[in-house]
Protein backbone atom coordinates (compact mmCIF):
# COMPACT_ATOMS: atom_id res chain seq x y z
CA UNK A 1 0.00 0.00 0.00
CA UNK A 2 2.74 2.27 1.03
CA UNK A 3 4.58 2.17 -2.36
CA UNK A 4 1.49 1.53 -4.64
CA UNK A 5 -1.03 4.50 -3.27
CA UNK A 6 0.73 6.67 -0.44
CA UNK A 7 4.54 6.89 -1.43
CA UNK A 8 2.84 8.92 -4.73
CA UNK A 9 0.94 11.03 -2.87
CA UNK A 10 3.63 12.06 -0.80
CA UNK A 11 6.30 12.47 -3.36
CA UNK A 12 4.20 15.51 -4.55
CA UNK A 13 5.43 17.62 -1.62
CA UNK A 14 8.09 18.76 0.06
CA UNK A 15 10.86 15.57 1.13
CA UNK A 16 12.46 17.78 3.88
CA UNK A 17 8.23 18.86 5.34
CA UNK A 18 7.15 14.80 4.87
CA UNK A 19 9.96 14.00 6.75
CA UNK A 20 9.41 15.49 9.85
CA UNK A 21 5.97 14.89 9.25
CA UNK A 22 6.78 11.32 9.28
CA UNK A 23 9.10 11.59 12.68
CA UNK A 24 6.54 13.39 14.58
CA UNK A 25 3.82 10.96 13.71
CA UNK A 26 6.33 7.68 14.35
CA UNK A 27 6.96 9.27 17.98
CA UNK A 28 3.55 9.13 19.05
CA UNK A 29 2.96 5.83 17.68
CA UNK A 30 6.10 5.04 19.65
CA UNK A 31 4.46 5.97 22.66
CA UNK A 32 0.98 3.97 21.94
CA UNK A 33 1.37 1.36 25.42
CA UNK A 34 2.73 -2.40 24.04
CA UNK A 35 2.01 -1.01 20.59
CA UNK A 36 5.88 -0.91 19.68
CA UNK A 37 6.61 -4.51 21.13
CA UNK A 38 3.70 -6.38 19.19
CA UNK A 39 4.36 -4.72 16.06
CA UNK A 40 8.26 -5.45 16.30
CA UNK A 41 7.14 -9.48 17.25
CA UNK A 42 5.19 -9.74 14.25
CA UNK A 43 7.56 -7.44 11.83
CA UNK A 44 10.78 -10.22 13.66
CA UNK A 45 9.80 -13.52 14.46
CA UNK A 46 12.48 -15.51 15.97
CA UNK A 47 14.94 -15.94 13.29
CA UNK A 48 18.07 -18.39 14.35
CA UNK A 49 19.57 -17.69 11.30
CA UNK A 50 19.97 -13.70 11.82
CA UNK A 51 21.11 -13.92 15.15
CA UNK A 52 24.85 -12.93 16.46
CA UNK A 53 26.34 -11.62 18.77
CA UNK A 54 29.17 -8.84 18.18
CA UNK A 55 31.07 -6.36 20.82
CA UNK A 56 29.23 -9.02 23.60
CA UNK A 57 26.11 -7.87 22.71
CA UNK A 58 23.13 -9.83 20.60
CA UNK A 59 21.91 -8.02 17.54
CA UNK A 60 18.38 -10.33 16.40
CA UNK A 61 18.99 -9.44 12.80
CA UNK A 62 22.27 -7.94 10.93
CA UNK A 63 19.57 -4.78 9.38
CA UNK A 64 19.54 -1.97 11.09
CA UNK A 65 18.43 2.37 10.37
CA UNK A 66 21.39 4.42 9.03
CA UNK A 67 22.29 7.73 10.68
CA UNK A 68 20.02 10.87 8.87
CA UNK A 69 16.17 9.44 9.33
CA UNK A 70 16.27 10.08 13.11
CA UNK A 71 18.36 12.98 13.90
CA UNK A 72 17.40 13.59 17.58
CA UNK A 73 16.25 10.30 18.32
CA UNK A 74 12.50 10.97 18.67
CA UNK A 75 11.38 7.65 17.19
CA UNK A 76 13.37 5.03 18.56
CA UNK A 77 10.43 3.29 19.61
CA UNK A 78 8.78 3.01 16.47
CA UNK A 79 11.72 2.41 14.68
CA UNK A 80 12.54 -0.36 16.93
CA UNK A 81 8.81 -1.86 16.04
CA UNK A 82 9.75 -2.08 12.23
CA UNK A 83 12.49 -4.63 13.20
CA UNK A 84 15.47 -3.35 12.89
CA UNK A 85 18.27 -5.18 14.94
CA UNK A 86 19.22 -1.42 15.85
CA UNK A 87 19.01 2.04 15.28
CA UNK A 88 21.52 4.61 14.68
CA UNK A 89 20.82 8.12 15.90
CA UNK A 90 22.13 11.38 14.42
CA UNK A 91 24.32 13.21 13.46
CA UNK A 92 24.11 14.77 16.64
CA UNK A 93 26.88 18.09 17.71
CA UNK A 94 27.11 19.31 21.37
CA UNK A 95 25.41 22.11 20.17
CA UNK A 96 22.18 22.49 18.71
CA UNK A 97 22.37 23.75 15.28
CA UNK A 98 19.91 25.01 12.21
CA UNK A 99 22.14 22.79 9.27
CA UNK A 100 22.56 24.30 5.82
CA UNK A 101 19.62 26.81 4.29
CA UNK A 102 16.94 24.79 2.52
CA UNK A 103 16.17 23.73 0.14
CA UNK A 104 18.33 20.82 1.36
CA UNK A 105 16.67 17.25 0.92
CA UNK A 106 16.35 15.81 -3.02
CA UNK A 107 14.74 13.11 -4.30
CA UNK A 108 15.52 11.41 -7.40
CA UNK A 109 13.00 8.88 -8.45
CA UNK A 110 14.27 8.14 -11.71
CA UNK A 111 17.79 7.24 -9.79
CA UNK A 112 16.15 5.66 -6.80
CA UNK A 113 18.14 8.07 -4.92
CA UNK A 114 18.40 11.22 -2.65
CA UNK A 115 20.56 13.94 -2.24
CA UNK A 116 20.71 15.94 1.14
CA UNK A 117 22.82 19.14 2.28
CA UNK A 118 21.46 18.86 5.48
CA UNK A 119 24.83 19.81 7.70
CA UNK A 120 24.19 18.25 10.85
CA UNK A 121 21.17 20.24 11.83
CA UNK A 122 19.96 18.97 15.15
CA UNK A 123 18.79 19.57 18.79
CA UNK A 124 22.21 19.36 20.40
CA UNK A 125 23.55 16.70 22.98
CA UNK A 126 20.89 17.81 25.84
CA UNK A 127 17.84 16.89 23.59
CA UNK A 128 18.45 13.46 22.50
CA UNK A 129 20.12 12.45 26.49
CA UNK A 130 16.26 12.99 26.82
CA UNK A 131 15.36 11.40 24.36
CA UNK A 132 16.92 8.22 24.64
CA UNK A 133 15.82 7.93 28.20
CA UNK A 134 13.04 6.02 27.75
CA UNK A 135 12.72 2.21 27.06
CA UNK A 136 14.37 1.03 23.78
CA UNK A 137 13.34 -2.40 21.32
CA UNK A 138 16.90 -2.75 20.03
CA UNK A 139 20.66 -1.10 20.81
CA UNK A 140 21.03 2.29 19.66
CA UNK A 141 23.85 3.69 18.20
CA UNK A 142 24.84 7.62 18.89
CA UNK A 143 26.07 9.15 15.55
CA UNK A 144 28.81 11.95 16.19
CA UNK A 145 30.58 15.14 14.92
CA UNK A 146 31.49 18.71 15.43
CA UNK A 147 29.52 21.67 15.25
CA UNK A 148 30.02 23.86 12.10
CA UNK A 149 31.58 26.51 14.02
CA UNK A 150 34.14 24.67 15.86
CA UNK A 151 37.60 24.42 13.72
CA UNK A 152 38.75 21.16 13.20
CA UNK A 153 42.23 21.64 15.46
CA UNK A 154 39.82 21.21 17.87
CA UNK A 155 36.80 19.21 16.63
CA UNK A 156 38.51 16.72 19.08
CA UNK A 157 36.87 18.18 22.19
CA UNK A 158 33.00 18.68 20.29
CA UNK A 159 33.55 14.75 20.02
CA UNK A 160 34.74 13.59 23.67
CA UNK A 161 31.96 16.34 24.83
CA UNK A 162 29.55 14.06 22.50
CA UNK A 163 30.58 11.33 23.95
CA UNK A 164 30.93 12.31 27.79
CA UNK A 165 27.33 13.59 27.62
CA UNK A 166 25.65 10.56 26.18
CA UNK A 167 27.73 7.60 27.27
CA UNK A 168 25.41 6.72 30.15
CA UNK A 169 22.00 6.75 27.01
CA UNK A 170 24.26 5.13 24.01
CA UNK A 171 24.99 1.23 23.21
CA UNK A 172 27.67 2.11 20.95
CA UNK A 173 29.14 5.44 19.11
CA UNK A 174 29.60 6.17 15.17
CA UNK A 175 32.07 8.78 14.60
CA UNK A 176 31.38 10.72 11.55
CA UNK A 177 34.52 12.55 9.63
CA UNK A 178 32.43 11.88 6.57
CA UNK A 179 29.59 13.86 5.69
CA UNK A 180 30.37 16.37 2.50
CA UNK A 181 27.93 18.97 4.13
CA UNK A 182 30.28 20.25 6.99
CA UNK A 183 32.80 22.36 5.14
CA UNK A 184 36.47 20.78 5.97
CA UNK A 185 35.14 17.93 7.74
CA UNK A 186 36.21 14.98 5.51
CA UNK A 187 39.83 16.70 6.22
CA UNK A 188 39.47 14.86 9.20
CA UNK A 189 39.95 11.45 7.26
CA UNK A 190 43.80 11.83 6.47
CA UNK A 191 45.37 8.63 8.23
CA UNK A 192 47.43 11.25 10.95
CA UNK A 193 44.51 13.43 12.13
CA UNK A 194 41.95 10.46 11.99
CA UNK A 195 44.34 8.53 14.27
CA UNK A 196 44.59 11.12 16.73
CA UNK A 197 40.58 12.24 16.53
CA UNK A 198 39.46 8.36 17.46
CA UNK A 199 42.39 8.02 20.02
CA UNK A 200 40.41 10.64 21.88
CA UNK A 201 37.83 9.54 21.36
CA UNK A 202 38.55 6.59 22.65
CA UNK A 203 40.11 7.68 25.63
CA UNK A 204 36.89 10.19 26.66
CA UNK A 205 34.57 6.33 26.10
CA UNK A 206 37.43 4.88 28.73
CA UNK A 207 37.25 7.93 31.28
CA UNK A 208 33.58 7.91 31.27
CA UNK A 209 33.37 3.92 32.06
CA UNK A 210 35.65 4.50 35.27
CA UNK A 211 33.32 7.35 36.32
CA UNK A 212 30.11 5.47 35.58
CA UNK A 213 31.17 2.06 35.94
CA UNK A 214 28.90 0.97 32.76
CA UNK A 215 29.78 -1.19 30.40
CA UNK A 216 32.19 0.14 27.41
CA UNK A 217 30.36 0.76 24.01
CA UNK A 218 31.73 -0.01 21.02
CA UNK A 219 33.42 3.12 19.24
CA UNK A 220 33.05 2.61 14.67
CA UNK A 221 34.56 5.14 12.46
CA UNK A 222 32.34 5.94 9.37
CA UNK A 223 34.53 6.81 6.01
CA UNK A 224 33.22 8.15 2.55
CA UNK A 225 33.00 6.28 -0.53
CA UNK A 226 35.21 8.95 -2.56
CA UNK A 227 38.24 8.74 -0.60
CA UNK A 228 41.12 7.43 -3.52
CA UNK A 229 42.27 3.87 -2.82
CA UNK A 230 45.49 4.60 -1.16
CA UNK A 231 44.01 7.16 1.03
CA UNK A 232 40.78 4.76 1.94
CA UNK A 233 43.11 2.19 3.00
CA UNK A 234 45.40 4.30 5.10
CA UNK A 235 42.56 5.57 6.86
CA UNK A 236 41.57 2.16 7.20
CA UNK A 237 44.83 1.15 9.08
CA UNK A 238 44.71 4.73 11.18
CA UNK A 239 41.03 3.37 12.82
CA UNK A 240 42.70 0.02 13.47
CA UNK A 241 45.76 1.59 14.73
CA UNK A 242 43.57 4.21 16.94
CA UNK A 243 41.86 0.92 18.66
CA UNK A 244 38.65 1.62 17.31
CA UNK A 245 36.00 -1.33 17.09
CA UNK A 246 34.69 -1.55 13.62
CA UNK A 247 33.93 0.52 10.50
CA UNK A 248 31.07 1.78 8.68
CA UNK A 249 31.52 2.10 5.02
CA UNK A 250 30.44 4.53 3.79
CA UNK A 251 28.53 7.45 3.96
CA UNK A 252 27.19 9.53 0.88
CA UNK A 253 29.28 10.15 -2.24
CA UNK A 254 29.81 13.50 -3.83
CA UNK A 255 29.97 11.15 -7.38
CA UNK A 256 27.13 12.40 -10.14
CA UNK A 257 27.83 9.55 -12.23
CA UNK A 258 25.05 7.98 -14.74
CA UNK A 259 22.27 9.90 -13.18
CA UNK A 260 19.03 11.41 -14.86
CA UNK A 261 16.99 13.00 -12.33
CA UNK A 262 16.63 17.11 -12.43
CA UNK A 263 18.14 17.48 -9.69
CA UNK A 264 21.74 15.68 -10.40
CA UNK A 265 23.61 18.82 -10.43
CA UNK A 266 22.23 19.50 -6.81
CA UNK A 267 24.94 19.95 -3.90
CA UNK A 268 25.53 17.70 -1.18
CA UNK A 269 25.62 13.87 -0.49
CA UNK A 270 24.26 11.06 -2.38
CA UNK A 271 22.48 8.13 -1.20
CA UNK A 272 20.30 5.40 -2.63
CA UNK A 273 20.89 2.79 -5.77
CA UNK A 274 23.92 4.58 -7.47
CA UNK A 275 25.70 3.86 -4.24
CA UNK A 276 25.11 0.16 -4.53
CA UNK A 277 27.99 -1.13 -6.21
CA UNK A 278 30.75 1.12 -5.05
CA UNK A 279 30.05 0.54 -1.18
CA UNK A 280 29.89 -3.37 -1.49
CA UNK A 281 33.69 -2.91 -3.22
CA UNK A 282 34.54 -0.65 -0.34
CA UNK A 283 33.17 -3.36 1.91
CA UNK A 284 34.82 -5.81 0.48
CA UNK A 285 38.28 -4.20 0.40
CA UNK A 286 37.87 -3.02 4.14
CA UNK A 287 37.19 -6.77 4.99
CA UNK A 288 40.64 -7.68 2.99
CA UNK A 289 42.40 -4.79 4.95
CA UNK A 290 41.03 -5.53 8.09
CA UNK A 291 41.20 -9.18 8.30
CA UNK A 292 38.81 -9.81 10.50
CA UNK A 293 39.92 -7.83 13.29
CA UNK A 294 36.71 -5.25 13.72
CA UNK A 295 33.63 -6.11 12.46
CA UNK A 296 32.49 -3.58 9.61
CA UNK A 297 28.92 -2.35 8.89
CA UNK A 298 27.76 -1.77 5.29
CA UNK A 299 25.88 0.33 4.01
CA UNK A 300 24.72 1.88 0.45
CA UNK A 301 21.92 1.09 -1.69
CA UNK A 302 20.32 -2.09 0.06
CA UNK A 303 16.57 -2.16 -1.18
CA UNK A 304 16.42 -5.60 -1.52
CA UNK A 305 17.51 -8.59 0.67
CA UNK A 306 19.81 -9.36 -1.70
CA UNK A 307 21.29 -6.07 -1.62
CA UNK A 308 21.76 -6.90 2.30
CA UNK A 309 23.14 -10.32 1.29
CA UNK A 310 25.71 -8.87 -0.95
CA UNK A 311 27.56 -6.83 1.65
CA UNK A 312 27.64 -9.53 3.74
CA UNK A 313 29.24 -11.88 1.38
CA UNK A 314 31.32 -8.74 0.65
CA UNK A 315 32.89 -9.08 4.67
CA UNK A 316 29.82 -6.51 6.39
CA UNK A 317 28.76 -8.05 9.68
CA UNK A 318 25.95 -5.97 9.89
CA UNK A 319 23.98 -3.94 6.93
CA UNK A 320 21.67 -0.33 7.17
CA UNK A 321 19.26 0.91 5.12
CA UNK A 322 18.46 5.12 4.49
CA UNK A 323 16.83 5.83 0.95
CA UNK A 324 15.89 2.45 1.02
CA UNK A 325 13.24 3.14 3.70
CA UNK A 326 12.21 6.73 2.12
CA UNK A 327 11.43 3.99 -1.26
CA UNK A 328 10.37 0.85 0.30
CA UNK A 329 8.27 2.11 3.62
CA UNK A 330 7.87 0.72 6.64
CA UNK A 331 7.20 -3.10 5.96
CA UNK A 332 11.00 -2.68 4.14
CA UNK A 333 13.00 -3.96 7.41
CA UNK A 334 11.10 -6.98 7.90
CA UNK A 335 10.91 -8.06 3.45
CA UNK A 336 14.40 -8.03 4.08
CA UNK A 337 14.94 -9.89 7.26
CA UNK A 338 12.68 -12.60 5.73
CA UNK A 339 14.70 -12.72 2.82
CA UNK A 340 17.79 -12.84 3.90
CA UNK A 341 17.38 -15.25 6.35
CA UNK A 342 16.03 -17.82 3.02
CA UNK A 343 18.91 -16.67 0.70
CA UNK A 344 21.59 -17.96 4.36
CA UNK A 345 19.18 -20.79 4.39
CA UNK A 346 19.13 -21.89 0.69
CA UNK A 347 23.06 -20.78 0.20
CA UNK A 348 23.81 -23.25 2.81
CA UNK A 349 24.56 -20.88 5.49
CA UNK A 350 23.55 -21.79 8.96
CA UNK A 351 23.75 -18.36 10.21
CA UNK A 352 24.76 -14.63 8.91
CA UNK A 353 28.10 -14.98 10.62
CA UNK A 354 29.10 -17.87 8.55
CA UNK A 355 28.55 -15.67 5.50
CA UNK A 356 30.34 -12.78 6.36
CA UNK A 357 33.34 -12.16 3.99
CA UNK A 358 32.77 -15.56 2.64
CA UNK A 359 33.22 -14.18 -1.73
CA UNK A 360 36.18 -12.24 -0.30
CA UNK A 361 38.31 -14.75 0.79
Amino acid sequence: MYRDVLKPQLFRFDPEDIHHLTIRGLELAGRVPLLPAAVRTAALPTQPELRQTLWGREFASPLGLAAGLDKNAEAVMAFGAMGFGFIEVGTVTPLAQSGNERPRLFRLPEDTALINRMGFNNAGTEAMRRHLAGPRLCPVWVNIGKNKVTPNEDAASDYRRCVAELYPVADAFVVNVSSPNTPGLRALQAASDLEALVREVMDEAERQRVRTALRLPPVLVKLAPDLHPADFEASVDAVLAAGANGLIISNTTLSREGLRSEHRAEAGGLSGLPLRERSTELVRLGYQQARGRVPIVGVGGIFTAQDAFEKILAGASLVEVYSGLIYGGPTLPAEISRGLAELLRREGFRSVTEAVGAHSI
